[in-house]
């Protein structure tokens, strides 16, 4: 699965195009990632750049933008509104896709001590990589801002977390961290009243408002504090505010960690909260990217209060999650420009982008790739996709309510067992397009005939592990064809019996493909390892498949 991580490093310039030019190349250049926004701000002084890739590949990139900024950028001459203490004044991580927030935190303790290593720039960590409760709040590392940072580095208690104490002129410090991805929402309302809208966001904000008394008087604590009522959502930050350009308020939020918030339920939140007042809403609004998991979750949450399956492929959440959420109300919604994910790369490679006969075309020529792995992936992908069927047929269907949850348990994950091995459709080819090209690597030293065989051994190898996870997803797709055998809607019984066929041949054609790659490799614990699991998973796969095939005869002769 596609590993993501986001970075948003801001510098300290925003008034030198050549300069923030120069730090945005250094990120294009860097493979593995793509740079997003590019948002220099004059008076502040300040750009802010937002870049996603794998996690070495952000890492990378981060340290290169962190250089350059270093070489290009000095803050003995730096004046803005914005507070400030370095050069790459912050520089946090966050977790996209795939990546845990503990993954995240090795990447900024990695960074960090490279850039204190190599560039001699003091580094502090902050919010999820803090290591203390004290450096956690960015405002707190930051204050005294540059100019307090001769005296803030001789406090014991401000050390840097890398780095030596000693103030670096020319570069300050930098504040390096993790957090979670922000999604900054708007919800509409069919009103022009302000006020009505911000007592909703009152009401619904982490935060929420101050208590009054009868007389609407704030009440307050014993140190002149006001006395809160908290909000209705967790990692939530709301305002009401009038848009001209609609016509209408909104309420504007900032959901901090969508994951406790999701998108869905501000949504459902705002809509209960505004009936009360009288109001209704019209639809939202999405500033900035999101993530996909937020859409697919939106997705199935919409489907689940209808009543349906939510075993459905990724495009029909997300059809979905759009529709129900009104996202299209004020402004157009283009998922493959709103969705952070689809803005890395395509979702489907160009093989999986083929019809049928384009694909069966391809095949029948006389280049060796695509081949019997691509076409193993695809009988492994269709086996996940007749399970998927079976289930969602069985789900609501009369006679079968105690198997809904199940099959719809089914249906999702031979939904994402489908996805997977649609990618490796692709997958393989590019495994033996690698191959082939570590074949073409020069030979004519000693030097390059090491590079070569060592180049060959991990493609070898790649070409490997690539259908044995093939074989192991294929499995896992007969494993569920196995409950729709059992438990399915038995008019559609025989279709569970051709997903039996098709993951069995799917495990035993990339079966083939491992075993014909295997004789090269030099690695003999390798080897050994991949030969036990692949005979491990033709055993398996063998059983699961005359297993099913015996329930599919029994059942399609029952009365």
């Amino acid at each position: 699965m596609l590993k993501l991580v986001e970075c948003v490093p801001n510098f300290s310039e925003g008034r030198d195009k050549n300069c923030i030019d120069a730090i945005a190349q250094t990120i294009r250049s860097t493979e593995g990632v793509t740079l997003l926004d590019v948002d220099p701000g004059a008076d502040t002084n300040r750009t802010v750049m937002t870049f996603i890739g794998s996690p070495e590949g952000v890492k990378n990139a981060a340290f290169a933008a962190i250089a350059k900024a270093a070489e290009l950028i000095d803050m003995r001459k730096h004046h803005g509104e914005h507070p400030r203490m370095g050069a790459t004044d912050v520089c946090p991580f966050v977790p996209v896709s795939n990546v845990s927030v503990d993954e995240c935190v090795e990447l900024a303790k990695e960074l960090g001590e490279r850039v204190a290593r190599e560039l001699s720039i003091p580094v502090f960590l902050y919010e999820k990589a803090a290591t203390s409760p004290l450096r956690s709040n960015l405002a707190d590392i930051r204050s005294g801002e540059y100019e307090g940072l001769p005296e803030k580095l001789k406090d014991p208690a401000w050390q840097p977390d890398f780095g030596k104490a000693k103030f670096n002129a020319k570069s300050g410090a930098t504040v390096i961290g993790v957090r979670e991805f922000l999604i900054a929402y708007n919800i509409n309302l069919n009103t022009k009243d302000r006020k009505l809208a911000n007592s909703i966001a009152l009401t619904i904000r982490e935060k929420g408002r101050a208590k009054r008394d009868e007389e609407g008087n704030i009440i307050r604590d014993e140190n002149g504090e006001p006395l809160r009522e908290p909000g209705k959502l967790k990692s939530c930050k709301a305002v009401g505010w009038y848009i001209d350009e609609y016509g209408q308020a909104q309420i504007s939020m900032n959901l901090v960690d969508y994951k406790e918030t999701p998108v869905h339920m501000a949504f459902d939140m705002v809509c209960e909260e505004a009936e009360k007042l009288g109001l209704r809403v019209t639809g939202s609004e999405l500033v900035g990217l999101i993530p996909l998991q937020a859409m697919l979750d939106a997705g199935e949450h919409y489907l689940r209060k209808q009543g349906k399956s939510p075993g459905v492929p990724p495009e029909e959440l997300i059809d979905i999650a759009i529709k129900s959420l009104g996202l299209k109300d004020v402004a157009a919604f283009d998922p493959r420009e709103k969705i952070i994910e689809y803005r890395v790369a395509e979702s489907k490679g160009p093989l999986v982008r083929m019809d049928l006969r384009d694909f069966a075309n391809e095949l029948s020529g006389d280049s060796p790739a695509p081949g019997g792995g691509s076409v193993s992936a695809l009988a492994g992908a269709l086996c996940s996709a007749l399970a998927s069927m079976v289930a969602n047929l069985t789900v609501n269907k009369t006679g079968y309510e105690q198997q809904r949850d199940s099959m719809i348990d089914v249906a999702i994950r031979a939904q994402r067992l489908k996805d997977e091995l649609l990618k490796s459709i692709d997958s393989d080819t590019d495994a033996f397009n690698r191959l082939m090209n570590a074949f073409r690597l020069p030979k004519k030293s000693e030097q390059e005939i090491e590079h070569r065989n060592e180049a060959i051994e991990e493609a070898t190898k790649q070409a490997i592990l690539v259908p044995l996870d093939v074989m192991k997803s294929s499995l896992d797709a007969l494993e569920l064809v196995k409950k729709i055998a059992e438990f399915g809607n038995k008019n559609a019984v025989s279709d569970a019996g051709v997903a039996a066929l098709m993951g069995l041949s799917s495990v035993r054609g990339a079966g083939l493909n491992v075993e014909i790659n295997l004789p090269p490799v030099k690695d003999e614990s390798f080897k050994e390892r991949v030969t036990d699991e692949m005979n491990s998973l033709i055993q398996q796969a063998l059983a699961l498949h005359d297993e099913i095939l015996d329930t599919v005869k029994t059942r399609m002769h029952q009365e």
